[in-house]
Order: structure tokens, then sequence, then C-alpha cells
């Protein structure tokens, strides 16, 4: 409470007993509680300032929140004015301007010291995630305000976790020496999570692949684990943005989400959120053409980058995709400051839009600088080379929204914001990078099974930013019932500051296979590189060094070796294949060669997001040193696209491969190709190819060549998306054949025999790992192949 008074005689000395009477009226009407009513009088004088009641803040700052000196004439405002100053400064609890004579006394109470700051109550978050939420600690000042805000806080942090129903109350309780503890009474409640999301206005595409779309899924009965069931008012912001975005690469321009409804269930714990909708029409592709205002620039040099084809769907990607590459043509004759605009011509009675892109000058603005904040771990040069701009270069803004979009890809940060400002001149830009540090190294407990295989385990020890170069560093180790896999990696993505990747791996496998009556060791050291050849291409150019053994081959029934077995007087061998034994006798042999591999995706800068290809080709040429000579060549075409609303995914995959010998030299079963489940469903891993029918162990010899084609199409069953379980189709068509070496036995049979399977997949997408059981049956087989009816792989990190 604050009274005022002022000295004086006569009339004066009278008005000051009405003023100072009126105050103790007033300050026992409101019983110390809000700060009296000051009559307007005239100006007063005070020869002290005396401060009393403070104990950690000085004097001096008191005097400056309150500014009054010693002298000053101060009006009753002005008096009015100072207490409000020092109780608004949040330093005390209590304020009072007490005047006694020609002195002025200020008496204040300071706010306590926090001792402790508790949480009771809780068991979803942790104390020390709380303690991160909030601005109250220890040995701070004591602040009733922060202290509501801090409750609001993790009140809010609760709601992100869909416990909407969650109660802060704090409590304070008084400690001696002007001390405080501060506990957070929480009651944490039940999860809010999302009951169903349905959508409204949706006419080309149905609720369940709209649902799809979303970041946000709603509750299944792995609601337990999948934390992205609960409603959070900022994902649904990013919800109505990828649903945008995901109708207008689809040709539906004039798409908006015009509203989004978030109902209680009658029970009141759960929530039903609706997307309103409004398509518009779908619109494909009409003529397109490219013009040029700029003279003595050719627009013929830039037609050829006009890859978009009239009467396909309309994308604003593969508008912004032509854009970047005809302004890479204009970079490359030497052209600054030229941009291409696209303008646009609706049609709406065909339903196309035909689209100009013009060439033009723009303005001449420079990029001053490029300035990054934020990266605590990762060195600014990581970021830097994601801009193909530097400083002094011209200002492209759509290189600038292209590079922010290649440093959020590369998942070193949570989140990154990449904004424009004005340089010190007007032809100039600055160019600020924010960038928010998250975790990206990991420590993978994995485990797997297959029916042949039997039940694996893995260590996995992955770093993707190491030491904050943006390298990888990954160390594996796995091992099944059958085999040993261990490597090390290391991957340079940008060698001498160029797309130019590097990578080196050592590798140590050992099997002993169930299937197969023999083991194999193997040790390789591989150095490669791998640069783009074009927009969507890339090359590999890689040298690896091998150590092969063949060993154990065959065992007689009393367990030793069968080496020097006969054969029998029925024709049949004791053991394994003489061709195996013959492989094995050669020991351990050094493979040293150089390979490249060239792949086409077009998912990079894909114009189609239905429709997608890669191709990849590659050889090994053997016999740069080592023991081995032969060429191994490999092709692999995969195509994917989607129909029926893009509820069925359809995939067909085309892979070939040779192994040719050179200098005479045979091939083991070591170097050639393998039967496996990757070219035929439905058969054991070695269960098809050429065999050695007339031995007891009819084990499978492998190929020179191979050669397969595989269908599948996935598909909803009707179970809840959230479930994460679809069913597929799959048919399967190939062969493995060819030997060097058959023993001059009509048993083994090398040649081109077909195999073929069909089958039905149940695919489960679990926040475990992905789940596939393939239940199959063989079509083409021989009498000695060894079918698989059923299999089941599961990969898990916990």
């Amino acid at each position: 409470m604050t009274v005022f008074a002022k000295r004086g005689n006569g009339k004066g000395a009278r008005a000051s007993r009405m003023v100072h009477s009126s105050a103790i009226f007033a300050l026992a009407a409101t019983t110390y509680l809000v700060a009296p009513q000051i009559a307007q009088a005239q100006s007063y004088r005070f020869d002290q300032v005396t401060i009393e009641g403070n104990q950690r803040i000085e004097p001096r700052t008191i005097l400056t929140f309150a500014g009054i000196g010693r002298g000053e004439a101060v009006s009753a405002g002005e008096l009015n004015d100072a207490y409000q100053r020092l109780q608004g400064s949040g330093l005390f609890e209590r304020v009072e301007l007490k005047p006694q004579g020609g002195t002025l006394v200020i008496a204040v109470q300071e706010f306590p010291t926090v001792n402790v700051v508790a949480f009771e109550g809780n068991n979803r978050m942790k104390d020390d995630v709380l303690q991160g939420l909030i601005q109250s600690q220890a040995r701070k000042i004591y602040s009733p305000a922060m202290v509501e805000a801090d409750a609001a806080l993790i009140t809010k942090g609760y709601s992100e976790m869909g416990r909407m129903a969650a109660t802060v109350t704090p409590k304070v309780i008084r400690r001696d020496g002007n001390r405080v503890d501060i506990a957070f009474e929480i009651t944490e409640g039940k999860v809010t999570e999302i009951e169903r999301l349905s959508f409204t206005g949706n006419r080309a595409y149905s609720d369940r692949r709209l649902r799809n779309v979303l970041n946000t899924k709603q509750a299944g009965f792995l609601r337990a684990l999948i934390q992205r069931d609960t409603l959070v008012p900022e994902r649904l912001d990013y919800d109505t943005q990828l649903l945008t975005d995901f109708y207008r690469s689809r040709g539906f321009v004039d798409v908006e989400v015009k509203g989004i409804a978030s109902d209680y269930t009658r029970e009141r714990d759960a929530f039903f959120v609706t997307f309103n909708i409004s398509e518009g029409q779908s619109f494909n592709f009409g003529k397109t053409s490219v013009v040029s205002e700029i003279e003595g620039v050719d627009p013929a040099d830039y037609q050829e980058q006009l890859k978009i084809r009239s009467g396909t769907t309309y994308s604003p990607n593969a508008v912004d995709t032509t854009i970047t590459r005809m302004e890479g043509v204009a970079l490359r004759q030497g052209l600054n400051f030229v941009t291409i605009e696209p303008r646009v011509v609706r049609n709406d009675r065909d339903l196309t839009l035909d689209v100009e892109f013009v060439i033009k000058r723009g303005n001449k603005v420079f990029v001053e600088r490029i300035d990054i904040e934020g990266n605590t771990t990762t060195l600014d040069r990581v970021v830097r080379r994601q801009f193909n701009t530097v400083e002094g270069d011209p200002f492209n803004p759509r290189e600038i929204r292209n590079a922010a979009e290649r440093v959020r890809a590369l998942g070193y940060f949570a989140n990154a914001e990449v904004d424009t400002k004005q340089g010190s001149n007007p032809d100039q830009v600055v160019v600020d990078v924010n960038v928010e540090e998250q975790a990206t190294g990991s420590f993978g407990i994995g485990a797997s099974y297959g029916v042949s295989s039997g039940i694996g385990a893995s260590i996995t020890l992955e770093e993707n930013n190491f030491l904050g170069r943006g390298q990888r560093m990954a160390i594996s180790i796995a091992t099944t019932g059958d085999t040993q896999d261990n490597s090390i990696t290391f991957v340079e993505p940008y060698l001498f500051g160029r797309d130019l990747k590097f990578g080196v791996a050592l590798g140590q496998s050992k099997t002993d296979d169930s299937s197969a009556s023999y083991d194999t060791r193997s040790v390789s050291i591989a150095p490669w590189i791998e640069f783009p050849v074009s927009e969507q291409g890339r090359l590999a150019l890689r040298y690896s060094l091998k150590n092969n053994k063949l060993f154990n081959v065959g065992t007689d029934d009393d367990g030793d070796d069968d080496e020097d077995e006969d054969e029998d007087d029925d024709g049949v061998y004791d053991g394994s294949s003489p061709i195996l034994e013959r492989e094995a006798d050669l020991g351990s042999l050094y493979t040293s060669g150089v390979g490249y591999t060239y792949s086409y995706d077009t998912r990079i800068n894909a114009l189609d997001p239905n429709t997608n290809y890669k191709l990849s080709f590659g050889q090994d040429f053997n016999g740069l040193g080592g023991d081995i000579k032969s060429i191994v060549s490999k092709a692999d075409l995969t195509a994917q696209t989607s129909a029926f609303q893009e509820n069925v995914t359809f995939t067909g995959q085309f892979q070939l491969g040779a192994l040719h010998m050179l200098s005479d030299s045979t091939s083991r079963v070591i170097d050639r190709f393998a039967a496996s489940s990757s070219y035929v469903r439905g058969f054991e891993s070695n269960g098809y190819g050429p065999r050695d029918n007339a031995a007891d162990n009819e084990d499978a010899l492998g190929g020179k060549y191979f050669a397969s084609a595989k269908f599948d199409a996935q598909f909803p069953i009707g179970l809840p998306e959230e479930y994460g379980v679809t069913g597929g189709l799959f048919w399967d068509i190939g062969s493995v054949w060819g030997l060097d070496d058959t023993a001059g036995d009509e048993t083994v049979d090398d040649s081109l025999i077909w195999r073929s399977a069909v089958g039905f997949s149940i695919y489960w997408t679990t926040p475990i790992g992905p789940l596939r059981l393939n239940f199959s049956k063989a079509l083409l087989k021989e009498d000695y192949d060894l079918e698989q009816p059923f299999d089941l792989t599961v990969s898990t990190k916990f």
C-alpha cells in the first residue's frame, strides 16, 4: 500500500491532512490488496528516500525502478507510477510506499528463492522431461506468474501426448529463510485418442486412401504402441498441407480443405475428426511451349528440357522440375538473372491447362552471405554444400527453396527453416538457415525368422552424421542358425566437397546351410565411389578383394568326411557330388576385380507420382590379380504403379545375371548364382537349379545364369487401415542354370528349366517392424526341387 504526504502550512497543511485521512480510510477498506486512489494534489518533495526489507536486491536497483530522487518535485500520479513500476518488476511479492515527514519509505518484500521443484503423480512423463518443459528452477527467484505458466506448459505437453484430460495444480510450500518448495500435482488422465478419421466431399479418392496420406492415424488394437493416434492441433495443420499436396500433384488444382471438425465421442474419451474437402476437377496438361522475352536467347535450346506430355495429369512438381532444368540450361549458357515463368491458361471445357514457359529477365539481386545457426554438432560445410549458390552469386529463389528441401532431407535436423532478408544493399539478400539438431545415431537389436534359415539375431550400431561431418558409419553383426554375416561400412557423401560419394565396406561371412552339405567362408573389402551422370542416373565404380573358401563338403553316415568315397553299385555316390569335391580341393582362393553399376531412377524428380521405375545394370571384371578370372553381369528393372483410386499397387521386377569364366577356368559353387526366393518364391534356398541326383546329398550346384520375373499386387483386405494389414497376390517365374563341369554324368542336368509359383501374401506393418507371410504353390517344378509352401519373414528393432 502506498501513502502519499506533503509538508506545508495553511491551506496546504489542511489539504495534506485530508489526503492522509483519505489514504488511511482506503487502506482499511481494501486490506492492503490494491493501491489507494490518490487524490490529485500539488507536487510533493521528499528530502530523503529510505528502503526497507530488501535482502538480495540492491537499493540502487529499487531506486531505479521507482524513479524518485531526493529533493525532486513529485506529483501524486508520479508516486502511483513508481508503485506500479516496483510491483510490476517481478522482483517483489509486496511493495509499500510510506511517507514519514520529509522521508519516503519504500518497504518491499522480495519473492522467495525456489528451494526444490518437484512433480507428483506423473508416470508417463519422467521428471527430467517435465523439468525441460518449465522455467521454474531451484535456486532461482520464485514467480507466481511463472509457476502458472509452467503448469500450462506441462498441461500442453500432456495434451500433445493425447492426454487432453490431464490437469496440473501447482502448490507452493513456504520454508524458512524466505524459501519455497514448488510442487506440481499432476493428474495424467487417459489418452484421448482419435477413434475415427473421416472425410466429406471426397469423390475421387476413398477415405482409406486419404487416411494413408495423413501423418495422424486413428486408433486400432495396437493403440498402446502407436504414437500418432492422438489429437495434436499442430499435426492436423501438417495433415492439411499433406492432403493439399496430394490432390494438387494429381491434377486437382482447385482443391481446398475447408475445415477440420473434431468432436468428442459420447463417452468423451476419444475424438471423431472429419476433414471437409472441396476437390474440384482434375486437370491434365494441354499444350506446353517455350517462349523467350530476352533478345538473343533461342527458346529452341530449352525445348528439349520440356518432357511434359500433353494429356498427362497436371502436377506442380512436373512444372517445378521443368523450370529447374531450364534454369540449368541458362546457367550453362552463362546467363545470369534469368527466370522461367510458367504462364498457365485454364481450359474448363476440356479440363486442361496450357503451360507456357517464359524466359525473362529477373531482378539483379545477389546473395550477400549465407548464415547458418542452430547447428551445435553438424559442421557448417555440411549444410552449406546443399546450396548450389554461394556468396556473390545471383539470387535464385527457386534454388534456395530446393536447397532448403535438401537440408531437410538430410535427416540430421528436427527442424530446418530457410528464409531470406534484405542485405546491406537493396540489391543483396542474406539467406538465413536455422536448424534444430536431432539424434542421428541408432543402436538396434534385431530379430528375424525364416522357415529355412530359422531364428536369427542382429546388432547394429549406426551413425549417419559421424563427428558432425555428414558421414555414415555402421557396424552390423548378424547371425542365424545357418549363417554369420558381419560388416563395417563407412560412407563419405561429398568427397572433395562435390556430389561424389565414397564408401568402403569390410565384410566377413560364414555359412553352414542346412539345405546344403557344404560350408563357405568369405572375407572381403570393397571401396567404391558414386556420382551422378544425368538428372536421374548415377554411376558407381568399385574395386573388390575377396577370399572365399569352400569346405566340409558332405559327410557319410559315420560323420566323417567323404571326399574319398566311391560310387556305389547302384550308381549313387555315398556323399556329395564329385563336382563339389573337386571345387573344395581348390582350397582358399582370392578374387580381385573392378566393377561398375549404372542406375536410372525415375523417382528422382518424378513427373508422375503414381508410376515409377528403376533400372540398374552392373558388371564385375575379376582377374586384376587373384586366382579367379571372370566377368559377372547383372541387370534389374523394377516398375511400380497404382490403380483403382491408388488402393492397389502393382509391382513388376525383372532380373538377369550371367557369369563368364575366363582363361578356361571353371567356376565354383561359391562363385555361381544360388537359387533363392529372391528369384522365385515358393522354393527353399538352393531348392531348384542344377543338381547332382547321383549323390546321396543331392546338393544344389548353383548356376552360371539366372533369369526371373516377379509380379505383385498389394491391396486392402477389408481390415481397418490403422491395423497396418494388407493382402497381396504374386506370380513368379524364373530359373538358374548352366555349369562348366557336369562330370560327364547324365544325372546332372544344367539346362534351362523354368520354375514358377503363385501365392498369396499378408503384409503387416507393425510398430516393431514389417511382417510378411507368403503362402505359395509351385506350378512348374522338377521332382527333385525342394518346395516351401509357407514363408515368414520379420525384422524388428527395439
